[in-house]
């Protein structure tokens, strides 16, 4: 990820839930909140009442790089933290690359320019 930093404490976590827009999906939860620096910041939580480590570290890594792939089209400026949300079973690659795509979209933290070009080019 060339243009994310992480976001690491515990406090930061906390600013973006209290004070950021969320809009929930099937699969995760997205919490928006704008910060000061030209780059975006990405958290990633899992809580334990989803499985084993194995599933947990399956669906941060399916998270991950689902993000790895809409990142370029992402306005900078803005904190996210996915959460992702108890099901039965294990979600799929591609239903999560389309419900963080519908995800970005609700909070206009997709920019549709960028990605209009990438197909066309």
């Amino acid at each position: 990820m060339e243009k994310t930093i992480p976001v690491k404490k515990n406090y930061e976590f906390k600013r973006i839930y209290k004070r950021g827009k969320f809009f929930v999906g099937r699969f995760i939860i997205l919490y928006v909140l704008t910060n000061s620096y030209s780059c975006n910041r990405l958290g990633i939580t899992v809580n334990k009442k989803i499985g084993k480590s194995v599933k947990r570290n399956r669906i941060r890594r399916l998270i991950k790089e689902n993000y790895r792939h809409y990142e370029n089209f992402i306005k900078d400026g803005y904190d996210l933290v996915f959460v992702s949300r108890s099901t039965i079973d294990l979600p799929e690659f591609t239903d999560i690359k389309k419900e963080m795509k519908f995800l970005l979209k609700k909070l206009n933290v997709f920019n549709r320019e960028k990605w209009d070009c990438s197909k066309d080019c």
